[in-house]
């Protein structure tokens, strides 16, 4: 696990390569290569996982001359790949899962990436005969993602983190005037588009090619075939115990709800002791899920941490989580993630296992309930689309200024481009809905911001539901038992405390609404950021209705204005912390 950048068919300084690695080093802390050449450059600060005292990066082999690789992430079937490759002649200089690229680009070239097991972000180097080649890879559910720049003269800079990426020369900070309609409208940005005019992310399962100076050419892939599967218990079991194998500390963290407490349990059975993790905050707080977590560790006997994090610690939180984020994230549970894995990384553990993926693939949001519910021949994308927002789509009308009104309606919003694509679906409507949760929003929504926070600590997550075997045998069940969860219910009656299985679902979060009641923690600093003056520099929200809509919060607490005021705040801190990072570009140079 690491973080990688580079750069291709443009020149790269020692200085501006040093900025970058400076900029994502926490993900990356146990060593720092970097190659570069005329045209070119590749680095990567590395976490050291698999094979500790090998894997040095980049990766060079004999047997493989003019290719050189970097990799941020995990190949879970390099053993079984470093015997075909050793069949074929190629010869490896340690057992590090990254050390066989070179030498399976050499034999498949772009399509290298067909053949690999895992969660990753690759960039291969093709110095042989002809015009050199840049190709950059990432896993099938986006579980490591990959920010580009592609400049008008084809140059293209990449790296793992867009901080790092703004660190380059030729990236400009640019916000993208939308921003804020994305942010109150999905939360945080789907698909390859960021927040900022000029970087994108490379889709999941996609693998681009650059020659020369023509710049990316971005593709799709086929997913990678899973072997047929008995079941989704036994699937899941042996994903999860695969997932232990580490040359590293690993444990588990443990919300208190189904998904993790499955991986859990199954973790237990390979790992002994196996260490959980649960975080709360200090105080009495709404919602706190604290006691089934425990539940979970004691039937499963762990070692159980429970994290209590001091609620006045908040607000330096936020501004820290968007820094590593790079771009808004209006969900609060991102403060709950850095918080956790912060604990995780002072325990002493380097690998965690997670249960995201889970509601995506079993449809077990409440939002996906509702919208399977809703009888046939009726529009139920519209209520679907709202429950994804911060802010409803009235409210986001009621809060922008009329000029900023007329820039949507003749740009388009997110939530009317989202609203298309389901209503143009011949699929079922769990498979569309499925479909959509599963290629949009948890790659953007969730795995980036697991990624992002576990890495801002050092720590390398795992997540078993998003392995191929998992999403295969998800995706090949009746929508009867696909929906609600229903078969991950049946598996945890043999795994799981009574008292998990019949809890109300509820998201690992934060009581943000208790929080930004009036002597929480977090209203003076959300006032703070949405200050007349301050909204008035955009000309995008009305400020007497911002106003108006914080006294409503202070008279009458509720979660949907809390999250408008929290997703309004997020997007006014992004903008100025994504913008002081290229002052302070232009201060080192």
């Amino acid at each position: 696990m690491c973080r990688i950048f580079g750069s291709f068919a443009v020149a790269a300084t020692g200085p501006e390569l040093a900025t970058v690695s400076a900029r994502q080093r926490h993900g990356g802390p146990d060593e720092r290569g970097v190659l570069a050449g005329r045209g070119w450059s590749l680095g990567c600060d590395r976490l050291a996982v698999t094979d500790p005292t090998g894997g040095s990066q980049p990766f060079r082999l004999p047997t493989a001359p003019g290719v050189t690789a970097v990799l941020n992430g995990e190949i879970y079937n390099h053993h079984e790949l470093r015997g075909h490759l050793t069949a074929r002649g190629h010869r490896f200089p340690d057992v590090c899962d990254g050390s066989l690229l070179p030498a399976l680009y050499a034999e498949y070239g772009p399509a290298f990436a067909d053949h690999l097991d895992g969660m990753f972000a690759i960039a291969v180097l093709d110095l042989r005969e002809g015009l050199p080649q840049l190709v950059l890879a990432v896993d099938d559910m986006g579980m490591k993602p990959l920010h580009y720049h592609q400049g008008p003269d084809g140059a293209v800079r990449f790296a793992s983190e867009i901080p790092a990426l703004l660190a380059f020369d030729g990236v400009p900070v640019d916000p993208r005037e939308e921003s804020l309609d994305t942010v109150l409208a999905t939360k945080t940005p789907f698909g390859a588009e960021t927040a900022l005019r000029g970087i994108r992310n490379l889709p999941p399962g996609a693998t681009a090619v650059a020659r020369g100076t023509e710049g990316l050419r971005v593709f799709r892939r086929r997913p990678r075939e899973a072997e047929p599967s008995t079941g989704v218990v036994d699937t899941l079991r042996r994903e999860v115990h695969r997932l232990t194998d580490a040359d590293a500390p690993v444990c588990a963290i443990t919300s208190g709800g189904l998904d993790s407490g499955l991986v859990t349990a199954l973790a237990a059975e390979s790992v002994e002791p196996l260490h959980t993790f649960h975080l709360g905050y200090r105080g009495r707080w709404p919602d706190a899920e604290h006691t089934y977590a425990m539940a979970v560790a004691r039937h499963v006997r762990t070692v159980h941490h429970q994290i209590d994090v001091n609620p006045a610690e908040l607000p330096s939180l936020l501004t820290r989580t968007i820094r590593h984020m790079g771009q808004p994230n209006a969900d609060p549970i991102t403060l709950s993630t850095y918080a956790l894995f912060r604990a995780v990384h002072d325990a002493g553990f380097t690998v965690a296992l997670t249960g995201d993926g889970a509601d995506e693939l079993f449809g077990g949001y409440d939002r996906v309930r509702a919208a399977l519910s809703a009888p046939e021949n009726t529009d139920w994308t519209a209520a679907y689309v709202d429950a994804l927002a911060a802010a409803p789509r009235l409210m986001r009308e009621w809060l922008y200024t009329a000029d900023y009104r007329a820039f949507i309606a003749e740009h388009g919003s997110v939530a009317d481009r989202i609203t298309t694509e389901l209503r143009a679906s011949r699929s079922d409507r769990l498979s569309t809905l499925t479909g959509f949760e599963t290629r949009w929003r948890l790659p953007s929504y969730h795995l980036r911001r697991v990624d992002h926070l576990s890495m801002a600590w050092a720590v390398e997550a795992r997540m078993p539901f998003c392995q191929p075997a998992v999403t295969a045998v998800a995706r090949g069940l009746p929508v009867e038992r696909r929906q609600g969860k229903r078969v991950l219910y049946e598996a945890g009656r043999d795994l799981l405390p009574k008292a998990v299985l019949d809890r109300p679902k509820q998201p690992f979060t934060m009581p943000l609404a208790a929080m930004l009641a009036p002597g929480g923690p977090l209203l003076e600093p959300v006032r703070d950021l949405l200050t007349p003056s301050r909204l008035m520099r955009t000309g995008q929200l009305r400020p007497e209705r911002v106003q108006a809509l914080l006294a409503r919060q202070a008279e009458r607490p509720s979660h949907q204005d809390a999250l408008t005021l929290w997703a309004l705040a997020v997007h006014e801190l992004w903008t100025d912390v994504v913008r002081g990072l290229r002052v302070s570009v232009g201060r080192a140079a």
